[in-house]
Order: C-alpha cells, then structure tokens, then sequence
C-alpha cells in the first residue's frame, strides 16, 4: 500500500496530487543527505538548490543522477546567506529598505542560474526564494525580467505563497508580495503551485510536528506544495536543526508513506502537476 502512495500510482478516481518540496539543498552535507535518501523513497518530488552554499556543488554531483522525471530541481534564490555578487544581508534589512539596485539584482539572479546550469547541466525546473524573498519589490521584477529573457520557450514554474492554512505566519509570508508576484508571472505565462503548506515557527517537538504534517495532508488539494527543510543529523549552528531532524525523521518513516496513501495524496513533481491534462 506504501508503495503506491510512494510512486504516484493511485486509481484516478482518488488522486489528489501533492508535491512535497525541501529547501535548502546545499546548505550542509547533512541536509544533503537527507534530500537524497528521501528522493531514493519517493517520499521528496522536488528539491530547491542553495548554489552558493558550502555543500552544493558535492551535493550537485549526486543530484544530478536522479533521474529529472522524478524530481524537480529548482534554485532556491538566496539573497541573505550565500549570495554569489551581493554581500549578504540579513532578511530585516530587505524587508525594511531592499538592498542593491535592480541592475544588481538582476546580476545576481543571472550568476545564480549560471552556477546552477553549469552543476546540472540543465534549467532549474522551478524557482523560489530563500526565506521567500523572491517575490519581495524590487526582487521579483528582477527576477521575472532575468527569466521571461532567460527562458522564452519553457520558463521554470515559481514557487506561489499563498497560503493553504490559516495563522499568522502563513498570513504574513503571503503579505510580503504573493499577490503582485502572481499577477505578473500569470502575464509572462509562468506557472505556479495552487497553495503553499508546511509553514510554521519550527517550534514543539517530532510529536507536534507529526500532528501539524497531518493537518497539512489533510487540507491538501490538487496542485499543492509542501514545503520542508529535513537534514539527517544536527547541522552545526543552525537555528533550526532540531526541527530539521524531526522533519527528516518523519517524512522518511513508512507512516508517512501510509498517511498519504490512506489520504489517496499521489505525491508528485510539480512540473507534471502543472501539465495540460487530457
């Protein structure tokens, strides 16, 4: 039964299709670690790269084995860690004034989609933003330029925020620009997931994770993204490395797997989900 919920193959009578998406990838070996085991079990159909990331380009290397029908492999734009031109900014400082003009910008998004294309050798089939500053002012018209120039025959779908649950930190990452982001994507063509789940404070425990996950599975609907940021031990020095492991532990045990069976969820790239259905 597992395998089923694993594959994707469900009567299609039952199927609600659901990506689950994790961040980060590059950050650490062990979170690199934990993305690849958890594509291995089907249990990850996307992944977004940090490229200037300590660990993205050995990360690169075995990620660029898995075969790209079962992942999708998007840049996960990082203005205030690892950027590649910018010196890096805490996230307040963009959110209060912005950094950099949009020629900068502009050059960043470029270096960042040049580093991806030479690790894989190919277009990211997606792109978001860490800590979601990708649809900031400023940034999102950058990017969007740099990607309607980029890629005019098949452009990379963009991560939407809007949000699948209510709270008050959903409600607020939705307010930083979801709405203006998707007005101008939908007029360049570009698609975007329906809704955005997995988002909370990293605060509790496994057990009240586990019962956050399982109120997400429930309110999901065609076309929804899971967001998450799983690492297979403690990453030194980050702030939310205990919520990492519980994340990593859970989506990898086989009572995830059931759940999304029982559920009739066919986890599932979001590139096929957006796909003109017959």
């Amino acid at each position: 039964m597992a395998h089923h919920a694993d594959d994707g193959r469900l009567p299609a009578m039952s199927r609600r299709g659901l990506c689950v998406c994790a961040d980060d990838f590059g950050l650490h070996p062990l979170v690199n670690a934990a993305v690849l085991r958890l594509i291995q079990l089907g249990r990850l159909q996307a992944t977004g790269a940090m490229v200037g990331a300590p660990a993205w380009r050995d990360g690169a290397r075995a990620l660029a084995e898995v075969a790209p029908d079962r992942v999708d492999v998007g840049l996960h734009l990082d203005l205030t860690q690892f950027p590649l031109t910018l010196a890096p900014r805490g996230l307040l400082r963009w959110l209060l004034a912005g950094a950099g003009t949009e020629a900068e910008l502009r050059r960043e998004v470029t270096a960042q989609l040049d580093a991806f294309e030479a690790a894989m050798g190919r277009a990211p089939d997606y792109v978001d933003g860490h800590q979601h500053v990708h649809q900031f002012p400023r940034v999102r018209d950058a990017l969007l330029d740099v990607l309607a120039d980029r890629y005019p025959h098949r452009r990379p779908w963009l991560r939407s925020t809007r949000r699948g649950t209510a709270g008050f930190k959903p409600a607020l990452i939705q307010a930083l620009g979801q709405r203006s982001l998707s007005r101008r994507a939908a007029l360049l063509g570009i698609r975007q997931n329906r809704r955005l789940l997995g988002v909370y404070d990293f605060d509790g425990d496994a057990a009240r994770y586990a019962a956050r996950l399982q109120g997400w599975l429930h309110v999901s609907g065609d076309g929804d993204l899971l967001m998450c940021h799983p690492a297979a031990g403690p990453v030194p020095g980050d702030p939310i490395a205990e919520a990492r492991q519980w994340e990593y532990e859970l989506l990898a045990s086989p009572r995830f797997a059931a759940e999304l069976h029982r559920l009739g969820i066919a986890p599932l790239p979001m590139t096929r989900l957006l796909a003109p259905r017959a």
